[in-house]
């Protein structure tokens, strides 16, 4: 994916949507994320503000859970799909789904070649995807059973994201990662998952893989797919 410099559009007086600093976004996703973490991967950052205060961020990215070889799943090129990887904000009073939707057409206009957007729902922190299926994204069922690692510091790593010899290739891209061994592995209960077409030709291809909206959100999620007025808007 391609980042520019560009004038997002406001919508209405109170919100605006705009590209902002990795160091922006990473301070988001540690106050309003329960990741508390930048995906290691390159991102595409959105910044968000309302009533010109910044409220967060949503994030894009290759993917840590294997979007970067899912373009050949669907007849497309790799280039062609992204992850929506976070969406971290806190307290604010737009619903998310709207803020979402304008992030796709943001990345969608910087990247015109871009087709697909994949993204997961964690139901290790009580979510299902209520964002996704207010947003009508398609789901198509879950992840793949997973390990996660903990290192000394609490925090949790994809199995993608560690190796044995310290580095992984992440878009391309070779990074120093840690060392599952030093590590404690628990298992990773499926996620939620789901495809944003960003053209109606892949809207027509994956149509068929759509399957029922898996229900029992929790009341934090719910509370969080419209307005919020608590402490923290929505994490994904």
């Amino acid at each position: 994916m391609k980042k520019q410099k560009s004038n997002a559009p406001n919508v209405g007086l109170n919100l605006h949507l705009d590209w902002c600093s990795y160091q922006d976004a990473k301070y988001a996703c540690e106050h309003w994320h329960y990741s508390k973490s930048m995906p290691v991967n390159k991102t595409v950052r959105i910044g968000v503000w309302e009533n010109k205060q910044f409220i967060g961020a949503i994030i894009f990215s290759c993917g840590s859970a294997g979007v970067g070889t899912s373009g050949k799943r669907f007849g497309i090129e790799n280039i062609q799909v992204a992850e929506l990887a976070r969406v971290a904000l806190k307290q604010h009073k737009t619903p998310v789904t709207k803020i979402v939707k304008i992030a796709l057409s943001l990345i969608k206009k910087i990247n015109p070649n871009l087709r697909l957007i994949i993204s997961y729902a964690d139901p290790l922190y009580g979510h299902v995807g209520a964002i996704y299926q207010g947003g009508n994204w398609l789901y198509v069922g879950r992840s793949s059973p997973d390990t996660a690692y903990i290192d000394s510091n609490g925090k949790r790593w994809h199995s993608r994201s560690v190796s044995e010899t310290g580095y992984k290739i992440h878009c391309g891209i070779k990074t120093r990662c840690p060392k599952p061994s030093g590590m404690k592995a628990i298992k990773v209960e499926p996620k939620y998952k789901y495809l944003y077409p960003l053209d109606d030709e892949m809207r027509k291809q994956i149509e068929p893989l759509r399957k029922p909206y898996p229900k029992c959100a929790s009341v934090v999620e719910k509370h969080n797919a419209s307005p919020s007025s608590g402490e923290v808007a929505v994490q994904i």
